[in-house]
């Protein structure tokens, strides 16, 4: 098994030496993600795990000295973040220096990738509503395995495992890298054909996942980092984003 950490620790060696002579031009923290514009005008963006916002009158201590700054002051919370809001911080900027080749930009929706038809079991990990109708139209057998019991019922541990363990594809959320659960996550994995990190935080590097049962990554690049980053200041998640993204589809033999 993995050690947590893994996947955003390459990260961090991966892009390390660039992130020293880029500055960091602005950053938003909203409700729903983080945004960062470095000096070469890219942007980047991760989720943020509201839930596990830190409590208190001084979320950021630093608040007011990232602007100006080296990237490698937000790229370094991959590896030392104290909680998911600090990786995401530093998700976001090593995002925002990921330029994938543009004839990887691709619109179509990800599970149109995963052959999903009658007997396929899809275990989901981290509910994506927009996904559910489809999946479960295509006739695949669909667990859906979410932390939040606000947002539905929660799997016993036996039935999360065995869930993972049986099933023929598996779709994984990108917050599993931030919340630090995403190697556990696959090493609890039987032998599926298809494995797919999907949604905007997801760092568009195949060979991040070399050792790993991933085979497809589905995320997104910032159009419009202008309004990327002021619907983020005001709130907004991935529907308000959505227009200003552009999607992008890696499988991992590319």
């Amino acid at each position: 098994m993995l050690k947590a950490g893994t996947i955003l620790a390459g990260l961090y060696e991966r892009l390390e030496p660039e992130a020293k002579s880029r500055k960091i031009t602005d950053l938003r923290i909203g409700l729903g993600y983080v945004g960062v514009r470095l000096d070469h005008d890219a942007a980047g963006i991760a989720a943020v795990l509201f839930d596990a916002l830190p409590h208190g009158c001084t979320v950021m201590p630093n608040a007011g000295n990232f602007a100006g700054s080296p990237a490698a002051n937000l790229l370094k919370y991959l590896v030392n973040g104290e909680n998911p809001l600090e990786i995401a911080m530093g998700l976001a900027c090593a995002n925002a220096m990921i330029q994938p080749s543009p004839s990887a930009v691709d619109d179509r929706e990800a599970t149109t990738y995963l052959d999903l038809q009658q007997g396929v079991k899809v275990a989901m990990v981290g509910l994506f509503s927009p996904l559910v109708a489809r999946i479960r139209a295509s006739g695949a057998e669909l667990t859906i395995i979410e932390k939040n019991p606000a947002r539905m019922e929660i799997l016993s541990d036996k039935d999360k495992k065995e869930a993972l363990k049986s099933c023929h594809v598996a779709i994984i959320t990108a917050t599993t890298l931030l919340n630090s659960t995403f190697e556990e996550t696959i090493s609890l994995l039987g032998k599926p054909r298809a494995v797919a990190i999907l949604g905007p935080s997801t760092p568009l590097i195949p060979e991040l996942f070399l050792n790993t049962p991933v085979t497809h990554l589905g995320g997104a690049t910032v159009a419009d980092s202008a309004r990327v980053l002021q619907i983020i200041s005001e709130g907004g998640g991935t529907p308000a984003l959505r227009p200003y993204l552009r999607f992008v589809n890696l499988l991992k033999n590319n």
